[in-house]
């Protein structure tokens, strides 16, 4: 078939005055033309046809994944590949005069066809990493870092495939070439392989993803992680500087990661207000008439007073306070605070719940509160917090409760002026 179109034209470049001969170089270069022709026109239909018509279609259809492929221009890239695939089939049988340059063409051909589809793949890939992105599925898998070890997978094998094509040898006998030069790359590429290999165990163990709060003293770093990298880990901290931790940190070292409090839907209030161990008292008669009248307490009150009655009836000498049961200001207020917290609206009423007392302190002694907000959002959090705690220190009067203060300049002044009138 090459022969015999070059037979035609060669006699229609007689026809027209133009010595020719079917194997010399104006045959073969009129050929040539030929097949750019061609791969231009095969080009032309496909982007100025079908990819338009698919364009057309993706920009009337109401998913939005179509429209971030056509931003990438995936199907252009695609359609790059129609002219390769022409010229790498022509081009060999137009050259068949020409061995040697024959076989150039065609290895430089096939190269360029395993470029154009590597970097076709590698738009598809960008387009599926931002999907990603707009669906919140990176904050539970961490899309790129997969995209990462794929596209860097793509590269050496289209590496390896083009130095094979080139040296017209199998890729297998390069790939076994590489194993003498494992312990060198090792040395060199130390941090980027440790890395790597990190950043694949923390994407397979889903240790850190986009959007997790993380915590790592070691680096500085307390923020939002805003990438997640084969070699790297981003973090935006709150005071909006940021911090590149490397992968393999992550892995070797101790950090936190509060995502578990996020999606739990509750966050800790661990706190303790210190009261003064001077002000604990039993409660009076009339102080307990008082406080009966608070809302929280009306249920508590007679439970527990016909719990001490029922106790103190086997007791004797019961003139002595110290020989029974009595209320006490510090208990009915911790009561207090178990029905308050009970009943606050921004408190998760299925994650612990209690307020007790710990150990005393030359401080005081501590009644700690321990629960969790039904908002995990920060400023929200804070601002429960603030509420419930200005409530405690507001109340502690009403039970005859003090909160424990050091001794300040001014308490100092005012004993020295004492003694002075003294």
């Amino acid at each position: 078939m090459d022969q015999e179109i070059r037979l035609e034209i060669s006699g229609w470049l007689s026809s027209i005055g133009i010595d020719s001969q079917p194997s010399d170089g104006i045959s073969t270069s009129i050929m040539l033309l030929a097949c750019v022709l061609v791969a231009a026109i095969a080009y032309f239909i496909m982007r100025r046809g079908v990819i338009r018509a698919v364009n057309m279609v993706i920009l009337r259809s109401k998913v939005t994944w179509d429209d971030v492929f056509m931003r990438y221009k995936v199907l252009e890239k695609l359609a790059m590949l129609v002219p390769a695939i022409v010229l790498n089939l022509l081009v060999p049988i137009t050259l068949t005069e020409h061995p040697l340059l024959s076989s150039l063409v065609d290895r430089l051909l096939s190269i360029w066809l395993v470029v154009l589809m590597i970097r076709a793949i590698y738009a598809g890939l960008d387009a599926v990493n931002e999907i990603s992105d707009i669906n919140l599925v990176s904050r539970r898998l961490p899309v790129k870092s997969f995209v990462q070890l794929i596209k860097l997978f793509l590269f050496f094998v289209g590496l390896i495939v083009s130095i094979s094509v080139l040296a017209d040898q199998s890729p297998v006998y390069f790939l076994s070439g590489l194993g003498v030069a494992t312990g060198f790359v090792m040395l060199v590429f130390r941090d980027t392989i440790l890395g790597f290999v990190a950043g694949i165990q923390l994407a397979a163990n889903r240790m850190v993803s986009k959007g997790d709060w993380i915590q790592m003293d070691k680096y500085g770093a307390d923020g939002a992680v805003e990438e997640v990298s084969l070699t790297t880990v981003k973090v935006r901290n709150w005071d909006k500087t940021i911090t590149m931790i490397p992968a393999y940190a992550l892995v070797s070292d101790a950090f936190r990661n509060w995502r578990g409090m996020s999606e739990s839907g509750g966050r800790r209030i661990k706190r303790a207000v210190n009261i003064d161990i001077n002000s604990i008292k039993f409660l009076t008669e009339e102080e307990r008439n008082r406080l009966s009248k608070i809302n929280c307490l009306k249920e508590y009150f007679p439970a527990k007073i016909s719990e001490i009655q029922e106790s103190n009836a086997k007791v004797s000498d019961l003139d002595m306070m110290v020989n029974g049961r009595h209320l006490t200001n510090v208990g009915t207020f911790r009561a207090y605070l178990q029905e308050y917290l009970q009943r606050h609206d921004k408190v998760h009423k299925d994650m612990t719940l209690m307020v007790r007392q710990l150990a005393p302190t030359t401080e005081g002694l501590p009644i700690e509160i321990y629960i969790f907000t039904n908002d995990t959002r920060w400023a929200f959090y804070e601002a429960i917090q603030a509420d419930i705690f200005d409530h405690i220190f507001a109340v502690l009067p009403e039970f005859g409760l003090q909160a424990f203060q050091a001794p300040t300049g001014n308490d100092i002044r005012s004993l020295k002026s004492v003694k002075v009138e003294g």
